[in-house]
């Protein structure tokens, strides 16, 4: 196993470990300060060491080991001895970071005022946050995790309706010993999770893309490089009804460039069409890296 991970240079797996074990130092805290505090349950393995605790007192740390043995052992197969051993190591650090907040005071004197709605907009944050982390970096902290992770490469199946189906089964559980209140404020915190486990996982750069077919195609792309300073690329498409050549222009702009790009559009083709596209990721050099800084003066 130490092999593997020396496959890839030391500072990189020095910091995912790093990273992760930040990610479950976040997560464990907003499981016992603010989850357990304020009666909220939790999806997936974690909900189900949070149905332990209420059944029969036993403390989620030690239930987040026993129950993941068997996920983590099927994991092997289809994670690889790298995403394995990550996937061990966030298992043992969420589990030491619940033991350790369960008995820091400090942790469990914080007071919400009995505002569920507050509760449950800060355990979506600490949890999607911590687990956005972990996921960034390799790891999962087992459980349902493992089995989305699985599917993901097996099956093409986002790990988030993975994670949604088992949430559900884990929470209809919940109601044994949850009112309908705490309940639905336990949903809120999952929405919020989503959200943020999204965010932090992704952690790129959002932009736009923009398909732009125009007579004017070369001019529009020329102004594009040239005032906004992004790359372009031609692609060649047909129309669908007379089925003529037409070159198809496209570029990846920031959010705040957008109504810029459009003017430059329209300025060369009020004709133009215009399909602007929400990128989920854009990474690379001339966008997220190396892009020369833009003058406050122009030099004519």
């Amino acid at each position: 196993m130490i092999k593997q991970l020396q496959e890839k240079p030391w500072w990189n797996n020095a910091q995912s470990v790093f990273m992760i074990s930040f990610g479950a130092i976040f997560y464990g805290f907003g499981l016992v300060a603010v989850n357990i505090k304020n009666n909220l349950a939790e999806g997936g393995i974690t909900g189900i060491t949070l149905l332990f605790r209420a059944w029969w007192g036993i403390d989620p740390a030690y239930t987040t080991i026993l129950l993941n043995i068997p996920l983590i052992i099927l994991g092997y197969r289809f994670l690889g001895r790298r995403g394995l051993i990550f996937t061990i190591y966030g298992t043992l650090a969420l589990s030491a970071s619940l033991w350790i907040w369960q008995r820091v005071a400090w942790a469990q004197t914080i007071d919400l005022h009995h505002d569920l709605f507050i509760a449950g907009v800060m355990a979506g944050i600490f949890g999607g946050f911590g687990s956005g982390m972990i996921y960034r970096f390799g790891g999962t902290t087992g459980g349902s995790d493992v089995v989305a992770r699985i599917l993901e490469l097996e099956r093409g199946i986002p790990m988030g309706k993975t994670l949604l189906v088992i949430d559900v089964f884990v929470l209809l559980a919940s109601l044994s010993y949850l009112d309908i209140e705490h309940m639905m404020y336990t949903l809120l915190a999952s929405f919020v999770f989503s959200k943020i486990v999204d965010a932090t996982q992704d952690g790129s750069y959002s932009a736009k893309g923009m398909l732009i077919i125009s007579q004017a195609n070369q001019e529009i792309s020329q102004a594009l490089m040239s005032e906004l300073e992004r790359g372009t690329t031609f692609f060649n498409g047909e129309g669908g009804y007379q089925h003529s050549q037409q070159p198809v222009l496209y570029c990846v702009v920031a959010p705040s460039e957008i109504v810029t790009a459009k003017k430059i559009i329209m300025k060369l083709d009020e004709h133009a069409f215009v399909s602007i596209i929400d990128v989920h990721e854009a990474v690379g050099e001339g966008f997220t890296y190396l892009r020369p800084r833009k003058s406050i003066f122009k030099h004519h």
